[in-house]
């Protein structure tokens, strides 16, 4: 089922330091120091996530009370507008997760007899927000969530509710936003059983999940009654194992970037294109030599690789060439010396639509940063807006663009956390018209020519 190649070159040889390493700028930050820390870790803070809504931008923060909603629109002047109290508040909780879909934020917990699942009504903000549901029979506690946008999929890891027994993988609908129905319950794919499902990433129905101990599986959903593992990898399958915590796809869907939350071991770089074959094409660091440097959580956004590095802080990588990446950015937001512990970066947020980047620090709460231009990129295209007519739209609609040319291009749209919907070749010149059929939310339209590159938020309601 599974062939891995690791290419020793990239493992030897590769060197990180081919283009300047740059520092994120701090704009922003929000902590609230009546805030308890943990019992087990000390911290009063843990997941990061954002949105992109009615023209402001919004960061979400978990922390051992609950759930901030912070105003960041404004990122010199972070500000807390809501809050929700989570059923379990204090310090027996560490871990809380964040997604979105369709107007409304989905919250769990992983600790806590009396923690629920939490369906936040997000439409109405920055003015209010409304809990529609808050019960623990199906989540009562689960690791973590992945919702794919493209099928109003919800994905629980290692979760277990009131009325339910604990699954390694949990699987629901959600195309009633606020009346979710299990759809799913497994522990194995074929032969490859598991104990649990870390964290996972899913898009049109494949999903790629990190199975902590058990290692990793990309796995086929389109069929929920017989899901089909694509590719195979147990921890004695890739070198530098661990535990398999987390990753993220590339937007091509070509590779995948894998951590293993272990002290000392590096970000995988897998090239995924050919499964059931998968080829580590690099390894990649925080540039620390230190042995108790450790990732936890990344995102890939565009040309960038975000990763929360625990005492590391905030690490980008740059993956233009998304077989060998290279360190960019580096911001440190803790002072803690390294050690044999979990502390400092928790989470990162980079997909908003201004650029900002989210950071939350398990001790220090929320940094929003920003990322200076780099200046070394010859083949950096010119940027420009789109006007897209109407916006909102049911799914139709025209684009403008300021000194259009006649000229191929190609036409995509991605969720507001940066997943590649729909993808057109087209020439300009034939046609400014759209017809999308997704699902309700707001999108990122994009236009890239060889100079030139438009982009403009659109918000579909049907």
């Amino acid at each position: 089922m599974k062939s891995i190649y690791t290419l020793l070159f990239a493992i030897f040889f590769f060197n990180l330091s081919a283009q300047e390493v740059q520092t994120a700028v701090l704009e922003g930050r929000w902590f609230d120091e009546t805030i308890p820390g943990s019992n087990a870790y000390d911290n009063a803070y843990n997941e990061v996530w954002g949105l992109a809504i009615n023209g402001y931008e919004i960061a979400i923060i978990g922390s051992t009370l609950g759930t901030h909603f912070i105003d960041v629109t404004d990122p010199n002047n972070p500000e807390q507008i809501h809050f929700v109290e989570g059923g379990t508040a204090g310090p027996a909780i560490i871990h809380r997760d964040y997604h979105d879909h369709n107007g409304y934020l989905y919250a769990v917990a992983d600790e806590g007899n009396n923690s629920t699942l939490q369906i936040i009504d997000i439409s109405q903000l920055p003015d209010a927000i409304e809990v529609v549901f808050d019960d623990n029979a199906l989540i009562r506690r689960t690791h973590n969530l992945f919702i794919d946008t493209t099928s109003s999929i919800l994905y629980t890891g290692i979760s277990q509710g009131t009325n339910n027994n604990y699954s390694p993988l949990r699987v629901f609908d959600i195309s009633n936003p606020i009346d979710p129905v299990e759809i799913g319950d497994f522990n194995s794919f074929g032969n490859f059983n598991i104990s649990q499902v870390h964290d996972l990433y899913v898009n049109n129905n494949i999903g790629y999940l990190n199975c902590g101990p058990g290692g990793f599986a990309v796995v086929d959903f389109t069929d929920m009654d017989n899901p089909t593992a694509l590719a195979t990898l147990t921890t004695a399958d890739y070198p530098q194992s661990g535990y398999n915590h987390s990753g993220w796809l590339s937007d091509d869907a070509t590779h995948y970037y894998m951590a293993d939350e272990t002290h000392g071991m590096d970000i995988k770089v897998m090239d995924v294109s050919n499964l059931p074959d998968i080829e580590i094409t690099a390894f990649i660091d925080a540039g620390s030599t230190d042995q108790y440097s450790i990732p936890h959580n990344q995102i890939v956004h565009e040309n960038y690789l975000y990763s929360s590095y625990y005492y590391d802080g905030l690490i980008i990588h740059d993956i233009t060439n998304k077989s060998q990446p290279t360190l960019a950015y580096t911001f440190d937001t803790s002072d803690i010396d390294h050690r044999n512990n979990y502390e400092g970066a928790w989470g990162v947020y980079p997909l908003l639509p201004s650029g900002n980047v989210l950071v939350s620090d398990m001790q220090e709460g929320l940094f929003v940063l920003s990322l200076p231009e780099i200046n070394n990129n010859e083949d950096i295209v010119n940027e420009q807006s789109v006007v897209l007519v109407p916006n909102p739209s049911d799914g139709n609609f025209i684009f403008n663009m300021e000194n259009q040319v006649n000229e191929p291009a190609i036409i995509e749209l991605f969720s507001i956390d940066g997943r590649k919907i729909y993808s057109q070749n087209t020439t300009l010149e034939n046609s400014n018209k759209i017809n999308l059929d997704v699902s309700e939310g707001m999108y990122i339209f994009v236009i890239n020519t060889k100079t030139t590159s438009y982009k403009s938020k659109i918000q579909i309601i049907k």
